[in-house]
């Protein structure tokens, strides 16, 4: 029996673009086209890993705007577990939906070795590229724009 896993997950919208990345080293084929998103903490709210997702994985800030909810995904069989993923919809003040940057984990809590990755800004409308799962809320996310 798989375990659940809490997960947090950032989209960070900005001008009719959504903030991802893709891997410098791992082939597209295998880690795909993702967001910011993580194991919420011990003793974490769902709203502060997506925070604190968010910077430690793209170097920058924003604020959740509101939560989409929850969407259970099975990860098997590259872990035996269930992430149980919590969405939300964010914001960030300044972005440029034109840059590119490098950005990365030194110490993954997979126990990985360190991942390098680019991040950019995706038109909303190609958002159906995410990998596994990570577009369930796509629409929740822009039907209700505030």
């Amino acid at each position: 029996m798989p375990r659940d896993v809490d997960k947090a997950v950032c989209y960070v919208i900005h001008d009719v673009h959504l903030l991802v990345f893709t891997h410098d080293t791992v082939a597209l084929t295998v880690a795909g086209v993702q967001v910011p998103a993580g194991t919420i903490e011990s003793g974490e709210t769902p709203e502060e890993a997506a925070l604190r997702e968010l910077h430690e994985e793209t170097g920058r800030s924003g604020q959740v705007v509101r939560s989409l909810g929850v969407e259970r995904y099975d990860v098997r069989p590259a872990r035996d577990e269930v992430a149980v993923r919590h969405f939300f919809r964010m914001s960030m003040e300044d972005a440029d939906v034109t840059e590119r940057w490098h950005a990365g984990e030194s110490d993954p809590a997979s126990g990985e070795r360190a991942q390098a990755w680019t991040c950019w800004w995706l038109p909303l409308a190609d958002a159906h590229v995410l990998a596994a799962g990570l577009g369930a809320k796509i629409g929740t996310a822009v039907s209700e724009r505030r």
